[in-house]
């Protein structure tokens, strides 16, 4: 199994890269929206299919880049059923399992630092990934996103701390340099829950720590509740992975949302009697790189052609060039013309 330990030094935040070598398929643990080139530079570099974003929780510290990922390459994301999103593909219940490759992923529920924690654990490997619930030599905090001391307690104690000892953890941070830690050392060196610390112990750790707010949850929240993706429209993915918005929504909403149409048809379409989107720009899908060079890589832009599915093409070709916000109009012109909204005509 291929292994990549990164980080993010802003926010401390380790991100990680587990592959199948045969298969190539892949999957990212906690990806921050920042360090979005340098993750996708390594897996084209790595020649390596992203199939799934596991998130351990909602982030407070910072935003994850888990639907842009998904947008990008079709991955689908997975997080705890107890997270409180939407945005989910897979909202995971205790002991469900992932695949890629000859590996599997447990999901185990570890609530406690927030209601929607998850471990995900590799058995084969020995390896588990604990996110905030266990850190090196601590734990996440339990003051917000209705964290728990007591939940928190018991979550380690049965669901990560009954893996066997030798097993390696891989936390989402560490501020001390320090990578990974084993089952094994935490029961005996970790000064909130290991030495056989009791619960009511722990929350009395836990109730005197008094932390400062995280600095950037105002910004990481709204924004890890729609899986990092700024919420400037209705997006609705399809299952080959196309963000869509309705034609209702273009009609009504873009010049709101400050969004530029582009029509990917030809000059023939363009100009046919279908007519096109009032404001919109030609941009042919044969040159369409060309009609957007230049252009800032977070406008948001709705794709439109005849049907739907160039416009789709459109918005998954923009979205792997570094675009971060594009749409494709669900239905295309011959939905727009079905229900008698206003066209441009030469």
């Amino acid at each position: 199994m291929l292994f990549r330990q990164l980080f993010d030094k802003d926010t401390a935040t380790y991100t990680y890269l587990i592959a199948d070598e045969e298969s190539r398929e892949a999957v990212l643990i906690d990806p921050v929206r920042e360090q979005l080139l340098r993750d996708t530079q390594l897996l084209e570099e790595l020649s390596l299919k992203l199939v799934w974003v596991l998130e351990t929780h909602v982030h407070a510290d910072h935003v994850t880049s888990a639907g842009t990922l998904r947008q990008r390459f079709g991955a689908r994301t997975v997080m705890s059923k107890h997270a409180g999103v939407n945005c989910a593909d897979v909202a995971a219940e205790d002991g469900q399992t992932v695949q890629f490759g000859q590996h599997e992923i447990e999901v185990r529920l570890t609530p406690g630092h927030t209601s929607g924690d998850a471990t995900y654990v590799i058995l084969a490997e020995g390896k588990a990934f604990t996110g905030d619930t266990l850190l090196i030599r601590g734990c996440g905090r339990t003051d917000f996103q209705q964290g728990d001391a007591r939940t928190l307690f018991a979550s380690v104690h049965e669901k990560i701390f009954t893996l066997p000892e030798s097993t390696q953890l891989y936390p989402a941070h560490d501020y001390k340099g320090r990578t990974s830690t084993t089952v094994g050392e935490e029961l005996v060196h970790n000064p909130r829950l290991g030495g056989g610390r009791t619960v009511e112990e722990f929350v009395e750790i836990m109730d005197a720590l008094n932390l400062p707010y995280p600095k950037r949850i105002d910004e990481s929240l709204p924004a890890n509740s729609n899986c990092g993706v700024a919420p400037w429209a209705p997006v609705e993915n399809t299952h080959g992975g196309v963000p869509e918005v309705t034609i209702r929504w273009v009609k009504e909403e873009s010049d709101e949302a400050d969004v530029r149409v582009i029509d990917v048809r030809e000059r023939e379409e363009w100009e046919d009697p279908l007519g096109r989107v009032p404001g919109s720009t030609h941009a042919p899908l044969a040159d369409l790189l060309q009609s957007v060079a230049g252009w800032d890589p977070n406008t948001r832009i709705v794709a439109v052609c005849r049907s739907g599915v160039r416009s789709g093409q459109a918005a998954l070709t923009l979205l792997r060039e570094g675009f971060t916000s594009v749409v494709s109009m669900r239905g295309g012109m011959l939905a727009w013309a079905d229900v008698g909204y206003p066209v441009e005509r030469d």
